[in-house]
């Protein structure tokens, strides 16, 4: 009898250890005054043991036999407590995911079944640590009657053109059209996080291939404000030169609404945040187009400041603004823009397309055109929108509460320690919980 218990055994460990691995199939986000949550989305159930480590601050979950794809799983922008996320596989075939924070917390976990409406799921709850406990006196927020400043981050998804075993086009002293996208587009994220209120996240950050498709809907689940594509032309014509920028034809977005008609059912597929899923053909088709004329208008706006800017740093292909049918610029509900750099195929392009104080100056016309179209037309909400000359925007309090520094505040609002002392009358760095601070025009 206990061969045969033994024997059974082993049969179950084989089984275990044979079976497929956990699929992470979604990482979500989100953060709330008291907590950052981030859910894993799971195809099965796991075990995990989670840890936390400082100098850095960070959050360590070690998920058994699970495995992520990076290119087909969008990694979310930072939010709440977490400053990045990183995956890797450990050599016993577990999932190692690291979050780095901005601050100590105190970390819980747990895995939730099923439901109606999401599949398994690991839920990790990262407690601030000035949430405040039992018993501690809460700052005097009501008896104040300015409001905190809360405003978001405007959100660039930068789209570098091709990439991993599509290596788009060449120069014929071998220059890779995949290589200089993500070059500029890395160039062009950097000069975006250095605007106050403004943050760029990158489609593509490694040379690898990302489906059409899924680079439109990567930046539709980073919340972007904008999408801006980056490639660089090319043509038989050898002395064929200068930049170019397109936006969605009449025919793509045609063609995009009659494919999200047909997929309606979908709960998931979503028009400006409205699902299409319980609506009759009528009314989602006014939705449809009314969501994507908006989306194209602001999108023929913000290209031709770009084609602007890009014209005083160099040659121009096409003076004015192009529509094509690219399957990027197809997103309903999000501005888009595909930018052609340069002619790969032009010796002298192309020497200036490999040039890296070429590749910054490009990025940097980019920017201009981008600013310049969001200086006027600022999502409500954004930082950018409270800067600007809407109503009350120069005067904009900060409410402090347990925790805040003087530095860290100055720091998030992007002015200097002595402006907010000067501003608000303080002789020192000390500042006590339920004070109102005015912050200056940075």
């Amino acid at each position: 009898m206990a061969r045969y218990a033994t024997l059974l055994l082993g049969l179950i460990w084989v089984g275990c250890a044979s079976a497929a691995p956990v699929e992470i199939n979604g990482v979500r986000l989100s953060a709330a005054p008291d907590k950052t949550r981030v859910v894993l989305d799971l195809s099965g159930p796991v075990s995990h043991k989670i840890f936390s480590l400082s100098g850095p601050d960070r959050v360590v979950i070690d998920v058994e036999a699970a495995r992520i794809d990076r290119d087909k799983v969008a990694i979310p922008a930072v939010k709440g407590s977490v400053s990045r996320i990183r995956t890797g596989t450990k050599n016993n075939g577990d999932l190692r995911v690291v979050l780095d924070l901005t601050a100590a917390v105190r970390a819980k976990s747990f895995v939730a079944r099923p439901g109606a409406s999401a599949g398994h799921r690991l839920v990790i709850d990262l407690i601030h640590s000035d949430s405040g406990s039992a018993g501690s006196p809460a700052a005097p927020v009501k008896q104040v009657r300015t409001l905190q400043q809360t405003g978001r981050d405007l959100v660039i998804a930068v789209d570098a053109g091709h990439g991993g075993k599509d290596p788009g086009a060449s120069g014929r002293h071998g220059t890779r059209e995949k290589n200089v996208t993500l070059a500029i587009a890395r160039k062009l994220k950097q000069q975006i996080d250095a605007q106050p209120g403004m943050r760029a996240v990158l489609v593509r950050d490694g040379d690898y291939f990302v489906n059409l498709y899924d680079r439109m809907e990567r930046a539709r689940q980073m919340q972007a404000d904008l999408f801006v594509s980056i490639h660089a032309d090319a043509a038989e014509n050898r002395r064929v030169r200068g930049s170019s920028v397109y936006v969605l034809s009449k025919s793509g977005a045609s063609s995009e609404a009659a494919k999200r008609l047909a997929q309606r059912e979908n709960a998931a597929d979503l028009v400006g945040g409205v699902s299409l899923s319980d609506k009759d053909d009528v009314l989602a088709s006014v939705l449809l187009d009314l969501s994507q004329n908006a989306a194209i208008s602001a999108s023929t706006s913000v290209g031709e400041k770009v084609l602007a800017e890009l014209g005083k740093v160099g040659r121009v292909h096409q003076s004015k603004l192009q529509s094509a049918n690219f399957v990027v610029l197809r997103s309903p509900d999000i501005p888009s823009i595909l930018v052609e750099t340069a002619f790969i195929s032009n010796s002298q392009e192309e020497k200036r397309l490999r040039d890296k104080n070429e590749q910054t100056r490009l990025a940097s016309s980019i920017l201009l055109g981008i600013k310049a179209y969001f200086n006027d037309n600022a999502p409500p909400g954004t930082l950018l929108a409270q800067s600007s000359g809407a109503p009350g925007a120069d005067s904009v309090k900060h409410v402090i509460s347990r925790g805040d520094t003087l530095s860290g505040i100055a720091d998030r609002y992007n002015v200097s320690m002595r402006q907010l002392r000067q501003t608000n009358g303080l002789r020192n760095d000390r500042i006590r919980v339920g004070q109102v601070l005015t912050i200056p025009a940075s």
